[in-house]
């Protein structure tokens, strides 16, 4: 099935801007009902935490999981942003907490990192054999970008019948530089909010585990790469920050993917450089559509709104996306998803369509 994006018409130009805007600014989202709490016991001494919407009858409807950013949770923006609209087009939405996100840091002994893919494998099979769910989707923005498309990659030929489509905005699919780009001094203000919450959610884990974890190291801590050197490399068995980087970034394994993956990321991101979505291993793998646009910032994509369209275009393109990649399963009536047009050429990118449906 081929998939055209919807123009995008930035309301904002500049990466800061947008991204910035978007952080702060307040959402609403007064037809969305109140979710339901699901726990999945990934490990043996690993629980996650989902904020559930389920509809009246979960097995006739598709389901899609949604994976979020670093230090971020269930509750960020975009991640209730795409459950109104997946909400509204008929969809179950799974909004998961990774390991000790959202408030879950007694829940799992273990740390977790850009690239634990299992967690959210977990979930998708259980959501399969347990809910007998037919059609699931996987979106991701940032580290959880990262994470889908790495978890697609892993999979290739293997991936479920029931894994019909993937998404990923402003993916850091390439750990080294992203990290790399959080050191210029233009993003000290990101490092620093980064930092401080890693710091934080250390000093919780610590107090939820006592003995398990010295604190001695975080005084030192002042950026995203040292901390990954003090604590995440080490807990997981890499050997330094830079091994750790390479074997978790999806870059690796993205020319595995078999399903349809949407990849949406902008020029101007401040710390998400777009070389890594122009690599051979990305642009000639015919199941992914990848869209680099001249303007969005970091997880944004905000344009001006119009009656019931609150501007947020990357989570109404997901929606679409997976939607179109849903066959055979019960979306809302009336729903739109077709009639597209390419983003704007010559001031971005989209490259190849998806080929087919599963």
């Amino acid at each position: 099935m081929a998939f055209q994006v919807s123009e995008y018409r930035p309301r904002f130009t500049g990466g800061h801007t947008q991204t910035l805007y978007a952080w702060a600014r307040r959402r609403d989202f007064p037809t969305l009902p109140e979710p339901s709490a699901r726990y999945f016991d990934v490990a043996g001494d690993a629980r996650v935490l989902a904020h559930c919407h389920w509809q009246a009858e979960p097995s006739a409807h598709p389901a899609i999981v949604l994976l979020h950013g670093l230090e971020g949770s269930s509750l960020a923006h975009y991640m209730r942003g795409i459950s109104d609209k997946a909400w509204a087009a008929g969809w179950n939405v799974v909004r998961l907490n990774q390991r000790n996100c959202g408030g879950t840091e007694h829940l799992s002994r273990g740390l977790y990192h850009s690239g634990l893919t299992g967690d959210p494998q977990f979930v998708m099979r259980e959501l399969i054999e347990r809910d007998g769910i037919r059609a699931i989707a996987v979106a991701g923005y940032s580290l959880g970008g990262n994470l889908t498309l790495k978890l697609a990659g892993e999979l290739g030929d293997a991936a479920p019948p029931e894994l019909k489509a993937v998404c990923a905005v402003s993916p850091t699919m390439d750990l080294a530089p992203c990290v790399k780009a959080l050191e210029r001094r233009a993003n000290i203000p990101y490092q620093f909010n980064f930092v401080r919450n890693l710091k934080a959610r250390m000093r919780r884990k610590a107090a939820a585990f006592p003995g398990a974890y010295s604190l001695e190291a975080l005084r030192r801590i002042w950026t995203v790469r040292q901390f990954d050197e003090a604590y995440t490399a080490p807990h997981h068995g890499f050997r330094d920050a830079d091994d750790y980087y390479h074997r978790a970034s999806a870059l690796r394994v993205i020319d595995r993917i078999r399903v349809p993956a949407l990849i949406l990321t902008a020029a101007d991101d401040p710390f998400v450089p777009v070389d890594p979505f122009r690599a051979a291993a990305v642009t000639s793998n015919r199941n992914i559509t990848v869209v680099v646009t001249p303007h969005g910032g970091h997880c944004a994509y905000l344009e001006r709104g119009e009656g019931d369209y609150d501007g947020y275009w990357a989570e109404r393109e997901i929606v679409r996306f997976v939607s179109a990649h849903s066959e055979g399963t019960e979306v809302a009536e009336g729903t739109d998803f077709t009639g597209a047009t390419e983003a704007r050429s010559g001031s971005s990118t989209a490259h190849p369509p998806a080929a087919s449906s599963r």
